[in-house]
């Protein structure tokens, strides 16, 4: 899988993970819920284990299309962390 580091991620993108790491306030209802890798390009893990993040598009009238997709039982001490700018068309995992 293709790799991201944290300091080449848009500036929003760097926000929400931050965001997430800090338990929130979200902006988004929708973020933190369940991601159920329908497309399955994550590694395999049960139900419940991922967790989508909006990462705000600018000039979005939406949610936009890019999201941060986080893994593992503690939210705030996730295990691996994703990032898509192309709504789960692909991934590439966030690196230091």
């Amino acid at each position: 899988m293709a790799e991201v580091s944290r300091s080449a991620l848009p500036a929003e993108a760097q926000r929400t993970e931050r965001l997430i790491l800090a338990g929130g306030p979200f902006p988004y209802s929708k973020d933190g819920t369940v991601f159920g890798n329908r497309e399955r390009l994550l590694p395999r893990q049960a139900r419940g284990y991922y967790r989508e993040y909006t990462v705000p598009t600018p000039g979005s009238r939406d949610r936009g299309a890019r999201r941060i997709v986080c893994g593992g039982r503690q939210v705030q001490a996730p295990d691996a962390c994703f990032y898509t700018d192309d709504h789960y068309a692909s991934f590439k995992r966030i690196v230091q």
